[in-house]
């Protein structure tokens, strides 16, 4: 009879891959649950994109670790992101959620949430435009630099927020671990995940037995588990080492008096 074993330790063992499945499926669900949630309208604007694997993930948390680094001023950033770039490391996958009408297409109702402006003039006024569409070709190459390339349509941005909510919800439901991450999600956009979308978020996923998204010190990119491991493979290889008695020999012989006793 055909046996499935799950675990998460070690990593990437048939155990622990079991285990990624799992998780793997209740990411299509959050990605169900994004594209039905409430919108403005009832326009569609959401598209969604789950990457895993080692090599992917590592990919990820690399490029945020480059992008802690784009405002060192801004500590906040540059703390916080290179955490993020950990936790991206130890999920079993990651959901981004992107929104591909905020950057060109704006709701149109005039609420003044993109920075006050009647008829939605903020937006329109900071790019080229014609029929209510705008351009996002135009001037790109002056915007390399921004992590995020706005002004974006702030109505379209929240409805991004109840999908992430939708998403994140489904998740305490099947009882796994996620978190919405920006500087994730700002990755996985420069690797071209949600392409069409102007503004993405990052939920990595996991069901380990601890939750890595979660509890989390200072320094955190280097005192992480996988630090940790690194650290006491090292110290007990090395430990190893150190000149001792064969193990053959390494028990002395026992009086015979002893052994009688």
């Amino acid at each position: 009879m055909p046996v499935i074993n799950i675990n998460d330790w070690p990593p990437f063992a048939p155990s622990d891959m079991a285990r990624r499945e799992g998780s793997l499926n209740v990411a299509r669900l959050m990605a169900n649950a994004a594209l039905t949630a409430p919108k403005g309208g009832g326009v569609d604007q959401i598209e969604c994109c789950i990457v895993y694997g080692q090599q992917e993930q590592e990919q990820i948390a690399k490029k945020v670790e480059e992008l802690a680094t784009h405002n060192q001023k801004n500590t906040t950033w540059y703390r916080t992101a290179r955490a993020e770039a950990i936790m991206a490391r130890e999920a079993d996958c990651i959901l981004f959620i992107g929104n591909y009408r905020a950057g060109d297409s704006p709701f149109d109702v005039g609420c003044g949430l993109c920075g006050g402006d009647k008829l939605c003039a903020h937006v329109y006024s900071q790019r080229q435009s014609k029929y209510g569409q705008i351009d996002l070709i135009e001037g790109k190459e002056q915007r390399e630099h921004r992590l995020i390339d706005g002004p974006l349509c702030t109505f379209w941005v929240g409805d991004l927020g109840y999908a992430v909510g939708s998403a994140s919800f489904l998740a305490r439901q099947m009882f796994v671990d996620s978190r919405p991450l920006v500087s994730v999600g700002i990755a996985g956009q420069k690797f071209g995940y949600c392409s069409n979308s102007s503004i993405v978020l990052a939920l990595p996923i996991a069901s380990l037995q601890k939750n890595p998204f979660v509890d989390i010190m200072p320094d955190y990119h280097m005192l992480s588990f996988d630090k940790a491991v690194k650290q006491l493979r090292k110290n007990y290889v090395v430990t190893r080492q150190v000149h001792w008695y064969d193990y053959k020999n390494w028990f002395p012989k026992v009086k015979q008096e002893e052994e009688e006793v």
